[in-house]
């Protein structure tokens, strides 16, 4: 398995496409995930024994913390699941037990190793697709003959404590399938690809998508089961399907959909994901310092240092049990990430402190940087509601100036009030263009200028009002 090989370098310049400043942060992801790939490559006697140098990442709400994690995650193509420490409680408690986390890691190794399986099998499953769906627009101009078949009488199963009766799909017509030539098919495979066949209709049997879920209590805490996970290993409920009409070209979705999946190896899927989950996942542990107490005071403290005690063989290296198979956590990378406002990194017990070595303490963000923020990245806010606007046929315009006295009204509010970062620019934006997100689509196709009249007008009132920011901005 390869893991994505960018050097650190590279790395710290992708995550600069979308997250402004923290220098420090961006170097110590970029050295963690290079450190796994020359990991890949050390012999494999002393490849066992060199361990994740998890990270704890310390600074205010806002400031990029997740935004780091989440990016150098799709970097490396590598699993990945954020959880709040905050969730957990200690076996007794009800609540979530930790080992979910990674039970959730595999699920989204699943998905990742069944994408990329999928991607590989998309030629072969589009032409099985437009030969089923080319069978059965013939099927549907010449329909096939008919034979009476007996009727069959219900089932009974019992499933734990339960039974139920099943009546299986009556056959009452067993059809027997015409033969049709090559050149009929490939006739209208043809007619399939130049659209000829987009108005048409066919009927389909698709899988029925319904997945109730329900929360069961248990001895390690509360947990969701996938009900119709549970009733698929019972007879007469697997592939329960319903049928449905379609137009040609969303059948030959659903069929491409349907052939691809059988043309992967589930078993090697799985296999890959538990590997991929044990050598390359990334577990982001969200608010550490709420479960951080200070041992020097007395008070109710014992479930938060459960939690910590229960994260510790996590953190350390021990084996889950998932559905998947066992899961080894010696080699998931852990980044936590805490304000610590309150308490501090040595509240929290010192068998866990000493599993995060590396430690990041990320800048709180000011004017400057909010005005990089709102024009720099890829996917700055003044860009998304330019693209937002465009969709009614408005160009909006922000000029620089503008820009600028947003930043001071957002640095401003973030230190009257709570200083939340750079998410307090969400709330700056939507306040400044409200009434043209109102109104956008009544508006004739037009310009819209943001100047810095037109931001002095709107939220000064707003922070003027000291009671009234406090709810607004």
């Amino acid at each position: 398995m390869t893991l994505g090989n960018f050097t650190p370098r590279e790395t710290v310049g992708e995550l600069d496409r979308y997250i402004i400043g923290q220098q420090k942060a961006k170097r110590a992801v970029a050295i963690a995930l290079r450190n796994r790939w020359r990991r890949q490559h050390v012999t494999s006697d002393l490849r066992e024994e060199i361990a994740p140098r998890n990270i704890i990442m310390i600074g205010p709400t806002g400031v990029g913390k997740t935004e780091i994690a989440r990016r150098l995650a799709k970097l490396a193509r590598a699993p990945f699941v954020k959880v709040e420490a905050s969730k957990f409680t200690e076996v007794g408690y009800v609540g979530r037990d930790v080992e979910s986390m990674i039970r959730d890691l595999v699920e989204n190794a699943i998905q990742i190793c069944e994408k990329e399986a999928l991607e590989d099998v998309q030629t072969r499953a589009q032409d099985a697709a437009e030969e089923r769906l080319a069978k059965m627009v013939l099927a549907a101009q010449r329909p096939p003959a008919a034979t009476p078949q007996p009727e069959q009488d219900p089932q009974t199963h019992q499933f734990g404590p339960l039974s139920f009766q099943i009546n299986p799909q009556q056959a009452q017509q067993q059809q027997q399938p015409p033969f049709y030539s090559d050149s009929e098919v490939n006739d209208i495979r043809q007619r399939l690809r130049n659209g000829d066949l987009d108005d048409a209709e066919v009927e389909l049997d698709v899988t029925d998508t319904n997945n109730p879920f329900m929360t069961i209590f248990g001895a390690q805490g509360t947990e969701e089961v996938n009900l119709q996970d549970m009733m698929s290993q019972m007879p007469g409920f697997k592939g329960r399907t319903k049928r449905r009409r379609l137009k040609v070209p969303d059948a030959l979705e659903i069929l491409k959909e349907q052939e691809a999946k059988k043309l992967i190896d589930h078993d090697k899927v799985n296999r890959d994901a538990v590997q991929r989950t044990e050598q390359a996942g990334i577990v982001f542990l969200d608010e550490i310092d709420k479960v951080a107490s200070d041992r020097s005071h007395g008070g109710p403290d014992v479930s938060r240092e459960g939690v910590q005690r229960d994260l510790l063989p996590i953190v350390e290296g021990s084996t889950v049990s998932t559905k998947y198979g066992t899961v080894k956590t010696d080699h998931i990378l852990f980044i936590a990430a805490g304000a610590f406002h309150v308490s501090k990194v040595a509240d929290l017990i010192p068998e866990l402190q000493g599993r995060f070595p590396i430690r990041v303490e990320l800048d709180s963000l000011e004017k400057e940087d909010f005005i990089r923020i709102l024009t720099e990245p890829k996917n700055a806010l003044t860009k998304q509601y330019q693209a937002l606007m465009a969709t009614e046929g408005i160009e909006v315009v922000f000029e620089p100036a503008a820009i600028e006295e947003l930043a001071g009204y957002a640095a401003e509010a973030n230190t009257r009030a709570e200083n939340i970062g750079a998410r307090r620019l969400y709330t700056i934006m939507e306040a400044l263009l409200e009434e043209l997100s109102y109104d956008a689509s009544e508006r004739a196709q037009s310009k819209y200028l943001v100047d810095v009249e037109r931001v002095r007008t709107t939220l000064e009132p707003i922070l003027a009002d000291q009671d009234l920011a406090k709810y607004i901005l």
